[in-house]
């Protein structure tokens, strides 16, 4: 269980989803700093790495903010939320405005891609609630199943891959979950997902 001494903090990407990340920590009895302070986030036992929008005005936001090296060197646990664990990755390949894919350079904390949701048809994006159809036995998962519900938004993904914790299916199968070491990336949005979000939030605090 984590000590009331932790120090828990949102990096702030310059997303619209901060406060709600926020507010979902502190209905778990926890505190967490929103900061793009670098010394605030070195020093911080865990980070969440939030994030809606797309990869290029993200990684922008952070190059601009200096915090690029400074996420990459973290050796303390890392939990991604929805954009923040697609940033995780080598590279995003999403469109540009004139419809065109391109590759945005992403954090390349976890060796994989974001590509095109490959949805065969289905509606894009992936927006509701869906289960998860595989899950690994991580701390940050511990009571969590197969079948339970989780909140999508997106219309890219990872592929199931070495680095796949946990699988979803919307017209192909997707990894709802990837993990490398410290680093830990959900697709679903944790602070949106009812009980089954909260536990892993709790989880990945207490860890």
């Amino acid at each position: 269980m984590a000590s009331t001494d932790q120090k828990f903090v949102i990096v702030d990407t310059g997303c619209a989803n901060l406060s709600s990340v926020q507010f979902a920590v502190q209905r778990l009895g926890f505190t967490a700093q929103i900061t793009d302070d670098i010394a605030l986030i070195k020093a911080a036992d865990k980070v969440i790495l939030p994030g809606v929008g797309n990869a290029k005005h993200a990684m922008a936001n952070i190059d601009k903010k200096g915090l690029t090296a400074t996420i990459q060197g973290l050796t303390q646990p890392v939990l991604g939320f929805c954009l923040g664990m697609q940033l995780m990755t080598q590279s995003s390949h999403e469109g540009n405005f004139s419809g065109e894919l391109e590759i945005v350079d992403c954090l390349n904390l976890i060796p994989t891609q974001v590509k095109p949701l490959q949805a065969d048809g289905l509606r894009l994006p992936h927006m509701g609630w869906n289960t998860l159809t595989s899950v690994i036995d991580h701390p940050v998962f511990a009571g969590i199943k197969a079948g339970e519900y989780f909140y999508f938004v997106h219309s890219f993904a990872v592929p199931v891959g070495e680095h796949t914790a946990a699988t979803c299916e919307y017209g192909s199968e997707f990894s709802a979950a990837i993990v490398k070491n410290n680093f830990i990336g959900c697709q679903f949005h944790p602070e949106r997902s009812g009980a089954a979000g909260s536990k892993i939030i709790k989880n990945f605090l207490e860890m």
